[in-house]
């Protein structure tokens, strides 16, 4: 697995030197971080082809990160977890998760697993975009914040769900029932009004005319779509 790049978030300093140890005997490139916010940050910086994350971490839990990475990229995530609950998998499956590994595991098994997660990934090096720049709108997929001007807007939970689905599929139309699906769940799928009301909320915070938008348009009778 020569040249594959693995950043490795768990804040067991033991275990974190041990699998890095191992893992560049095998060949492999790592990058580590102890914390939550330093491996959201080590995501950005060190364009890994996968990921192992513990879900205990001191700052933000594991589920966090794993959001803040999925808002940008499609890397691979491996779960790292003393945790044994049913609930733990699902919820970090849930969240965006590819593989879920107990600890504490056998690192042949390890080693295994994230051979099959990079050869499973459509990954590409450089083809996720962090930040991404639209006139005076700066969207910091990674750090989950938009600032307009310079200054940081501030967007409600639903708010930012909406926006970072539009600029995922930046270019593209995104159609109103995969908008509601994914921001207000499968039961939503008719309740079109919410779209309605939450996009003028969007205009109001990020255009310079929210009657004559610029980034945040409409397709007539499919969807909105999100332009540079």
């Amino acid at each position: 697995m020569t040249g594959n790049r693995v950043l490795v978030v768990d804040d067991d300093p033991g275990l974190l030197r041990a699998m890095a140890i191992t893992l560049r005997v095998h060949g492999w490139d790592v990058t580590t971080a102890a914390t939550g916010r330093a491996g959201t940050d080590a995501a950005v910086t060190a364009h890994p082809d996968v990921v192992l994350l513990d879900l205990g971490l001191p700052d933000v839990s594991g589920l966090e990160v794993i959001a803040a990475v999925r808002g940008w990229s499609r890397v691979p995530i491996i779960v790292l977890s003393a945790r044994q609950l049913g609930d733990d998998k699902i919820d970090a499956l849930d969240a965006g998760a590819d593989d879920y590994v107990t600890k504490p595991f056998a690192m042949p098994e390890l080693m295994a697993r994230l051979r099959a997660a990079v050869r499973r990934s459509a990954h590409e090096p450089g083809e996720d975009e962090p930040v991404v720049e639209a006139g005076d709108l700066h969207v910091d997929l990674a750090r989950r914040e938009v600032s307009r001007g310079g200054e940081v807007v501030r967007l409600t939970p639903t708010e930012w769900a909406l926006l970072e689905l539009l600029v995922r599929h930046r270019g593209r139309v995104v159609a109103r029932e995969q908008m509601l699906r994914e921001v207000w769940g499968p039961a939503a799928t008719r309740d079109t009004h919410y779209l309605r009301v939450y996009v003028a909320q969007l205009r109001r915070k990020l255009e310079d005319d929210p009657a004559s938008p610029r980034h945040l348009l409409t397709a007539p009778g499919m969807g909105y779509r999100f332009e540079q």
